[in-house]
Order: structure tokens, then C-alpha cells, then sequence
């Protein structure tokens, strides 16, 4: 009984391990050589309608969210959580993705292991085959005929049943690494669904995330009517300095929006306390203008601000005979940036070797650098909350190579400081999911 299933089994494995028939491939062209046929003309007048029903159906969409954006964009504290709730969930969908992507990647190399052993074995498959068949064929010994035919029927039983054992070994292997085969492809099958499914989801939230992010820096243009004007000339006076700290000196002394805001974060004191503990709750008030909770107080609560890995860590060689001062997050291409959290955007633009810098005044003497996106969506002078976005990750590393030790892939650079001092931003990072803050 077990040999009738290893021969299905290897002939289905087999077939489909292998290039088509001749007659096979001749047959999957031959459709081709009628494109002009009026079947084909019809089928293509079809595929343009569908196209324009995709094309109409995309635009009441974009009309539809605009209309949407426009009344969420009257009320700030709307949108800010609408803001925070969406980047969240692009996040969420990235880590995702990452984590369909590793789970892939074992499956996908073992599946050629598969087909490559299967492939170097391809005389041995047919040669167990071709004897599987004959033994089920093979009739038992005639009893009335000429001796010698007997004789030879006998032999040839003799010689099948010391062969038969190593034959059952010999498909019973092939067997187990055919139907591994045809496992890990249902399972390679699921898992991309499921990442198709995630890829649609993050174009979706990409989309209605931009929106927001243009209708909220509209707001803020609107408040701040020369805001064009201030950026220009933050980046001159970033030409004018050669340090970080020269350069946060320089924003909030010379340029009134982040000398406001740097004022505004010197006097609005800290945050209030439950029991001397920060007050979590205040981080649901999407409305708020100052931070929810002290800087100092929030050790152990912050979330990175891009999903990515640790290449990089504070006081570790830099690569260049010095030590570094921040971290740096190998992150993937497009990846979103949040706030870890809340403070006074001081500076935005380009700045050096470090890309586009964003600096967030975040109270108490404490600033935040983070650098190395390729846009940045906040203006200086902006409040912004925890969690809220405000840059995305480009194709390729925008820092220094010296900031990280794979330039081939985008790095985002996190840098805190106390009072002008580089500090160990590690303890402020939460050590679980469920510790983060989040707005």
C-alpha cells in the first residue's frame, strides 16, 4: 500500500519541479499568434474599461478624504490625534511587514535548497520511479510454461525482493522532501497574501497620513505668515556655525520662532505629577501646547522614533577614533518618523554632514537631534506632541558614513541633550511595547 502513494507522490512532486513538455510550451504560445483575433480586441477594450472604473473610483476617493481632512482640520485637536492614531498604525503595518519579510526569507532559501537537491537528484527520481512502476505492474511468476521461463521469472522475483527495501528507503526520502516541497510552498503563498495585504494597508494609511500632515502645516503656515521666509533664513545662520550646539544657540537667540519657542519652554515650568510619578493620562490631551510630562521624569517611557535596528550605540567607536553621541537605527526605505516625545521644533532643515536635522526643545534644558530622513514635515517653531510624525526615512543613508556602518540603507541618528551635553539617551528608552508612551 505504501508504495502506490509514493509513486503519486513523486510523480506529482516530480512534474512540478520540472521545465514544461516541448508540446506543452508550444501550446502555451500558440494563443499568441492570434492577438488580433476579435476575442482579443474585446478582452483588451475590457481591461481599458476596468482601468478607467480603478482610475474614477481612485479619484472619488482623493476627493473624498480631502473633504474629510478639511473638516477634521477645524478642530487642532482632532486632527492631532488623527495625526498620532494614523502614524501609529503606518508603524504598526511596518513592523509588520519586517517581520513577514524575515519569516520569508528562511522559507524561501530552504525551498530552493529543496529544488536544488531534487534538481541534482533528477535521474535518481526517475530511475525509482520507472522501478516503483514496474513492481506494481509485474504480474507473480507463470507456473506453466517453459522451465527457463520460470526459471527467469524466479530470478527475477529473487532479485526484486532484495532490491524492493532499498527502492522504499530511496522514494520514501524523496517522498518527505517533495511533500516539505509542496508545505512550504502553501506556506510561502499565505504569508505573501498576508504581506499583500499589509503593503495595500501602508499605502492606504501612507496616503491619508500625508493629507493630514499638508493639512496641519497648513494650519500652521497660516499662523505663521512669514514661515518661508524663517526657514530660509534659519538655514543661512545654519552656514554660519560649525557644531551642533552652535547651532541650537544660534536658532534660539537669532530667529524669532525658535526663540519663542525656546522662551515658551524655559517658562512654562514642569509638567505636573500624580503621586511624584509623571501623569500618563495627560498624553491623551491632543489639544495640549506644552509637554504632558518632564523630560527628566520619562526615563524608561520613550519609544524609538522610527522602527529599525540598533547599529550603533552612545559610546561606542564612531568609526573615526572617537566615541559616539547618540544612536543610529538602520530603518527601512520610506519608514515613518515620530516624535519619542513632546518638545518645540527649533531647527528643521539641512545641517552638514547629518542630512535633514530636526531639533526638538523638549524643556528642562533638555534637547532631542534627530537626523538622517529625507523630508521632514514640521516647521520650526512648531509645538509637536509624542508620537505625532514629522519626517520619512529616504532610500539610501542622508548622514555621514561615519554615523553608520551600513550606508547602503536608509540610518536615522538620535542624539539627546542635557544643557548642551551629549547624554546617554538609553535610559529613556522603554524596554517593552507595553511600556512606550504613546499620545
Amino acid at each position: 500500500m505504501r508504495l502506490p502513494l509514493s509513486i503519486a507522490l513523486l510523480s506529482a512532486g516530480f512534474a512540478g519541479i520540472g521545465p514544461l513538455p516541448v508540446c506543452a510550451q508550444v501550446a502555451a504560445t500558440a494563443p499568441q499568434a492570434t492577438a488580433a483575433s476579435p476575442d482579443a480586441i474585446k478582452q483588451r477594450e475590457q481591461e481599458l474599461e476596468t482601468t478607467r472604473a480603478q482610475q474614477k473610483s481612485a479619484a472619488e476617493a482623493q476627493a473624498k478624504l480631502q473633504a474629510e481632512t478639511a473638516a477634521i482640520g477645524q478642530d487642532r485637536s482632532r486632527l492631532n490625534q488623527q495625526l498620532i492614531d494614523i502614524a501609529g498604525r503606518v508603524r504598526g503595518v511596518e513592523t509588520r511587514i519586517g517581520d513577514a519579510e524575515a519569516r520569508l526569507s528562511p522559507l524561501d532559501t530552504r525551498e530552493q535548497q529543496i529544488r536544488s537537491s531534487l534538481d541534482s537528484r533528477r535521474s535518481e527520481i526517475v530511475e525509482v520511479l520507472a522501478a516503483l512502476q514496474r513492481a506494481g505492474r509485474r504480474t507473480p511468476p507463470a507456473l506453466l510454461v517453459r522451465p527457463e521461463d520460470a526459471l527467469q521469472s524466479l530470478r527475477t522475483a529473487m532479485l526484486l525482493g532484495a532490491v524492493v527495501p532499498e527502492l522504499r528507503t530511496r522514494a520514501e526520502k524523496l517522498t518527505g522532501d517533495l511533500t516539505e516541497l509542496v508545505t512550504l510552498r502553501k506556506t510561502i503563498a499565505t504569508e505573501r497574501d498576508r504581506l499583500a495585504a499589509d503593503r495595500d494597508k501602508l499605502k492606504e494609511d501612507q496616503t491619508r497620513l500625508a493629507a493630514l500632515v499638508d493639512e496641519r502645516q497648513r494650519q500652521q503656515s497660516a499662523v505663521e505668515k512669514d514661515m518661508e521666509t524663517e526657514s530660509a533664513r534659519a538655514i543661512a545662520l545654519s552656514r554660519q556655525v560649525d557644531s551642533l550646539q552652535g547651532l541650537i544657540a544660534k536658532m534660539e537667540q537669532d530667529l524669532k520662532s525658535a526663540a519663542k519657542a525656546a522662551a515658551t519652554a524655559s517658562l512654562q515650568g514642569a509638567p505636573a505629577t500624580v503621586d511624584g510619578k509623571p501623569n500618563l493620562g495627560a498624553l491623551k490631551d491632543p489639544a495640549r501646547l506644552t509637554p504632558a510630562i518632564a523630560f527628566a521624569s520619562a526615563r524608561g517611557l520613550f519609544a524609538f522614533p522610527v522602527n529599525g535596528v540598533k547599529i550603533r550605540d552612545f559610546g561606542g567607536s564612531d568609526g573615526a577614533g572617537g566615541v559616539e553621541k547618540g544612536i543610529s537605527l538602520a530603518t527601512r526605505p520610506g519608514a515613518q518618523v515620530t516624535t519619542p516625545c513632546d518638545g518645540w521644533v527649533v531647527y528643521a532643515g539641512p545641517f552638514r554632514s547629518y542630512g535633514q536635522l530636526l531639533i526638538l526643545n523638549a524643556g528642562g534644558g533638555y534637547h532631542v537631534l534627530i537626523a538622517g530622513m529625507e523630508r521632514i514635515s514640521v516647521n520650526i517653531g512648531q509645538f509637536v506632541l509624542t508620537g505625532e510624525p514629522v519626517a520619512t526615512m529616504g532610500s539610501t543613508s542622508r548622514i555621514a558614513s561615519i554615523l553608520a556602518t551600513n550606508a547602503s540603507q536608509p540610518v536615522l541618528y538620535v542624539e539627546f541633550r542635557k544643557d548642551g551635553t551629549p547624554i546617554d539617551p538609553g535610559p529613556w528608552w522603554a524596554t517593552n511595547e507595553g511600556e512606550k508612551v504613546r499620545g
